[in-house]
């Protein structure tokens, strides 16, 4: 069986080989953009290639059985339909919550008829590296919506989900929403992060207006709808759900355990 790994050296992409190989997959075929530089194990076959880019992907789908698909907006419904055509026979595509800014990630997947499985994890675990020059620089952390509820996810826990479903049988047609095993507001996901660093952090809460600016320097035009949507958690938590521990026989990473592993991105 070959498994085409799509963003294979990206965040979530690259964790995804590390897993396949580790439930023992063969035959995964991992697509990067500069095959040189992507340091990938010796038994992946590295294809170069970018979703952003179609006309480069006939070789990488050439014989491929299941595909991982990154997010790509723009070109991912003729991806898909690509995919098609080349015989693959499952994508596994990583979305997000039904109805939001990547619903048409999964609106391409199942236009082009391939069997899929739908990954809708929520924010990532990672995303607490917006605060990491602050904490470095002092112990306050302006930021915004600290009331803002969530059980965010770590990456690693995704792409062992996203393993799973491409190598185990009885998860076609399937939407799985995927997320930490905790909700937490933002100022507490900060005094976790001081805890790991054996320090105590003060939250300060910006006004709206004022976080959207913040956070621009990092999210550009996707600031306004971040901050809007942790205007809503403040009003509406996220619920945790136990999908990861259900699919994988382990539990969830807490954000503490994040936190501990990730000293180094908070650290002077």
């Amino acid at each position: 069986m070959k498994i085409l790994v799509t963003g294979a050296t990206g965040s979530v992409g690259r964790l995804v080989v590390d897993e396949l190989l580790a439930l023992g997959a063969t035959g995964v075929r991992a697509l990067t953009v500069n095959p040189a530089k992507a340091a990938l194990p010796a038994e992946v076959e590295v294809v170069r290639g970018f979703i952003g880019r179609p006309s480069t992907l006939a070789p990488a789908l050439e014989g491929v059985d299941r595909m991982y698909l990154a997010p790509v907006i723009e070109t991912n419904a003729e991806v898909c339909r690509m995919a098609a055509a080349a015989g693959v026979r499952r994508i596994v595509d990583l979305a997000g919550a039904k109805g939001d800014h990547w619903q048409a990630i999964e609106d391409g997947v199942e236009a082009c008829g391939v069997p899929y499985v739908h990954l809708e994890p929520g924010e990532f675990m990672a995303n607490a590296e917006l605060w990491a020059a602050q904490i470095r620089a002092g112990d306050v952390v302006r930021d915004g919506c600290g009331s803002a509820a969530n059980a965010p996810i770590a990456l690693e826990d995704i792409a062992a989900v996203a393993a799973r479903c491409l190598v185990e049988e009885g998860h076609e047609g399937r939407s799985y929403e995927l997320t930490g095993p905790e909700s937490l507001t933002r100022r507490r996901r900060v005094e976790l992060i001081g805890e790991a660093l054996g320090r105590r952090l003060t939250y300060v809460d910006l006004p709206h207006d004022e976080f959207v600016q913040q956070l621009e320097q990092a999210m550009g035009e996707y600031a306004a709808w971040y901050a809007d949507g942790m205007r809503q958690l403040a009003a509406n938590p996220q619920r945790a759900v136990p999908t990861v521990a259900e699919l994988t026989g382990r539990p969830a990473t807490t954000f503490a355990q994040w936190a501990r592993d990730h000293r180094e991105l908070f650290t002077p």
